[in-house]
C-alpha cells in the first residue's frame, strides 16, 4: 500500500468541523475520520450503541497492527451546541482559516487534536527505515459532551469482549491554559450534581405562623455548602469546590409563602473523597439543620482519579520538552473527560490544545498550534515505540 505523503492537520480538522456533530449527532464526522484512517492502513469498526432512555450514539475504533505494545489515541468528534449564533463572527461550522487561525465549533474541543492524531501517525509511518513493533489504535466517541452512556464506556466493553487491549492511551482533550506545552493532565477531579428539595406548607405571608416556610431551611442547608471547605487539596489536586448553580421556589407572588424550595449544586472533588463519602457527608450535615422534610438526589459523573505520574506521562512530558523546549506541568484540574473510563484499561495521560475558547462563541485554534501538537504527538509515538 502506498501511504499518502502527508496529512495536513489544518485541512483535515476543517473537514471535520464542517460536520455539525452536536451531541449525539454525527453528521458524517466519523466517516471523514474513518476514510483517512483506512488510507493509512487501519482496520476500522463503526460501533453504534443504544440504551433505553438515552440517545443512540455512533463511535469508532481503529487499529493498525496486531501486536504489543498497543498505543491508543482517544477523543471525541461530538461538540457542544453553538449557543447564540449571532455572537459568532462567522458560520460556526465553516471551518474557515483567517489570519493563521482555524475557526469553528470543535476546533479546540477536540476535532483539532484528532486531526493532529492522524497527521502525526502519517508522519510516523513515513519514517521509511524505522522498524517498529506493536499497534496504534484510535478510539473516538460521539458522546463525550453528552451523558457518556453509549460512548467510550461501551467501546471499552466491546474491546474486552473482542480481545482488543491497549497498553497506554493519550487523550487529546484541550489541557493547556495559555500555550501548547503548559500542562499534561494525569488525573481528574470527580464530579457530583446534587438536587436538593425542601418541603413546607404554603400560606399567606401575613400569617407565617399558619405556614411552614421552606426557604429559611433551604438557606441554612445551602450555607453549609457555601461556607464549608471540604479539604485543602494535596500534592496533585487543588482543593475540592462546591458551587450552588440554581435556587428556585417557583413563586411569582410576593405575599405567598411557597410550599417547597429547590436548589442544585455541583461538587468537583479530589481523591480525598468518593461520591459515596460525599453523599454521606451531605446527608449528615443536612439532617443537622433541615428541621423538616427534604429530599436529596445526587448523581456522580465520575470519581476522582490519579493516573500518574508514571512512565507514560514521563514519555509525553519528555516529548513536549524536546519539541517545544518547555517542561509541562502535571495537572488534574478542569472538568471530567473520558480518561475516567480509560484509566481502568490502560495507563492514560491527556495532552491537547489550548482551551481558552472551548465551548465559547468563536471557538478557534492557531494553525501554528496544530503544527506544534502534531510534532509532539509524532515525538511521543517515536519515543514510545523506541522504548
Amino acid at each position: 500500500m502506498s501511504l499518502p505523503l502527508d496529512i495536513d492537520a489544518t485541512g483535515f480538522a476543517a473537514r471535520m468541523i464542517r460536520c455539525p456533530s452536536v451531541t449525539p449527532a454525527d453528521e458524517g464526522a466519523l466517516d471523514v475520520l474513518r476514510e483517512e484512517l483506512e488510507r493509512l492502513g487501519f482496520k476500522c469498526w463503526r460501533l453504534p450503541f443504544s440504551e433505553p432512555g438515552a440517545a443512540d450514539v455512533d463511535n469508532l475504533y481503529a487499529r493498525l497492527g496486531d501486536g504489543a505494545p498497543a498505543f491508543c489515541f482517544a477523543g471525541h468528534t461530538d461538540v457542544v451546541p453553538v449557543g447564540d449564533a449571532s455572537r459568532w463572527r462567522s458560520d460556526p461550522f465553516s471551518g474557515g482559516v483567517r489570519d493563521g487561525v482555524l475557526h469553528g465549533r470543535g476546533a479546540v474541543d477536540m476535532k483539532g487534536a484528532i486531526a493532529c492524531f492522524v497527521s502525526a501517525v502519517a508522519r510516523f509511518l513515513k519514517g521509511g527505515e524505522r522498524e517498529w513493533r506493536g499497534s496504534i489504535c484510535v478510539l473516538i466517541t460521539g458522546d463525550e459532551e453528552g451523558p457518556a452512556i453509549n460512548g467510550t464506556r461501551k467501546v471499552l466493553r466491546w474491546m474486552v469482549e473482542n480481545g482488543e487491549s491497549i497498553d497506554v492511551c493519550l487523550v487529546g482533550e484541550p489541557t493547556n491554559p495559555e500555550n501548547v506545552g503548559d500542562m499534561i493532565k494525569i488525573g481528574r477531579r470527580g464530579s457530583m450534581v446534587g438536587r436538593l428539595s425542601v418541603e413546607g406548607i404554603q400560606g399567606h405571608a401575613a400569617y407565617p405562623h399558619l405556614a411552614d416556610n421552606p426557604v429559611p431551611r433551604l438557606v441554612a442547608m445551602l450555607r453549609i455548602l457555601t461556607e464549608t471547605a471540604l479539604d485543602d487539596g494535596n500534592e496533585h489536586f487543588e482543593p475540592s469546590t462546591i458551587a450552588v448553580t440554581s435556587v428556585d421556589v417557583g413563586n411569582p407572588a410576593a405575599n405567598v409563602i411557597p410550599a417547597s424550595a429547590r436548589a442544585i449544586f455541583n461538587i468537583r472533588f479530589n481523591d480525598a473523597h468518593t461520591g459515596a463519602s460525599l453523599e454521606a457527608w451531605l446527608r449528615e450535615r443536612f439532617d443537622e439543620v433541615a428541621g423538616g422534610a427534604y429530599t436529596l438526589e445526587v448523581s456522580v459523573g465520575g470519581e476522582a482519579f490519579l493516573a500518574g505520574p508514571g512512565a507514560f506521562s514521563a514519555t509525553v512530558a519528555a516529548a513536549v520538552e524536546r519539541v517545544l523546549g518547555v517542561r509541562p506541568e502535571l495537572g488534574t484540574g478542569g472538568g471530567t473527560s473520558d480518561a475516567r473510563f480509560i484509566k481502568d484499561h490502560a495507563e492514560v495521560a491527556e495532552f491537547g490544545l489550548v482551551g481558552r475558547t472551548m465551548h465559547k462563541a468563536n471557538e478557534c485554534v492557531a494553525v501554528s498550534d496544530l503544527a506544534k501538537l502534531t510534532e509532539v504527538y509524532n515525538a511521543v509515538l517515536e519515543d514510545f515505540f523506541t522504548v
